[in-house]
């Protein structure tokens, strides 16, 4: 079966509670989202992402560009199912890994062994398949005996050591970047580069939202600009500009 990535018509808009009269909320929706404000029965709403179609296929690698709060991490993350869409459909075929977010669903009471499980099942990875990478979790985080206590006993450091970890034991066939990820001490930032050059190498789809714009020409072989929540038409590569 071919991955693919498809967007059909999308929208994705958030309700506003009480924000008639509240314009300071409105302003930093409007800044955190990049979207735009209309009314629903009673309700106001923010609409973070609208009406975006995409059709991506197996070697397509599209980046995302945009100012902060244009809306490409809201888009990222209803690729990745996290929003679901206020109207429209979002189509998956292949596994799916959103590098993003990479400590989000892990409890800092919890030991490292036990946040394994924790962020594993969060990301949709079967018991036995969170069985079959625990000791390659462990061995690349290079945590040893640290993994049998709270992750609130970890520097930041380590916490970084151990998520990234977790999120990149398997390579997924559509890979959702929010940015390049780096990890760490130097000690560590040599391996992770590694490991994510050869996740970036192995992805069928990738989609990247970056402000960098060497990284984007590198890895991409297309691109839209995001606007609004609003995306414009898919363009090559060679067409993209730092202007």
């Amino acid at each position: 079966m071919q991955t693919s990535l498809v967007l059909d018509d999308v929208t994705v808009e958030f309700p506003i509670i009480g924000g008639a009269t509240r314009s300071l909320k409105k302003s930093v929706l409007r800044t955190a989202t990049g979207g735009k404000f209309g009314q629903t029965g009673r309700h106001q709403t923010i609409r973070a992402v609208s009406n975006v179609s995409l059709n991506l296929k197996s070697g397509d690698r599209l980046g995302l560009v945009g100012h902060n709060g244009a809306g490409k991490s809201t888009l990222l993350k209803t690729m990745a199912g996290i929003y679901p869409p206020s109207s429209g459909q979002v189509r998956l075929q292949g596994r799916v890994a959103p590098l993003f977010g990479l400590q989000a669903g892990m409890d800092p009471n919890a030991t490292g062994h036990e946040n394994i499980w924790l962020r594993g099942l969060l990301t949709g990875m079967s018991i036995e398949e969170i069985r079959s990478k625990i000791d390659e979790i462990g061995e690349f985080s290079g945590l040893g005996r640290f993994l049998h206590m709270p992750v609130r006993t970890y520097s930041s450091g380590m916490w970084l050591r151990l998520s990234f970890s977790i999120a990149t034991c398997r390579s997924p066939e559509i890979l959702l970047l929010d940015e390049w990820i780096g990890a760490g001490d130097a000690e560590f930032a040599k391996q992770a580069q590694e490991r994510m050059t050869k996740i970036v190498e192995s992805a069928s789809i990738i989609v990247l939202a970056s402000h960098n714009f060497q990284l984007i020409k590198s890895i991409c072989t297309c691109w839209v600009k995001v606007a609004g929540g609003e995306v414009s038409e898919i363009q090559p590569i060679e067409t993209f500009s730092a202007d």
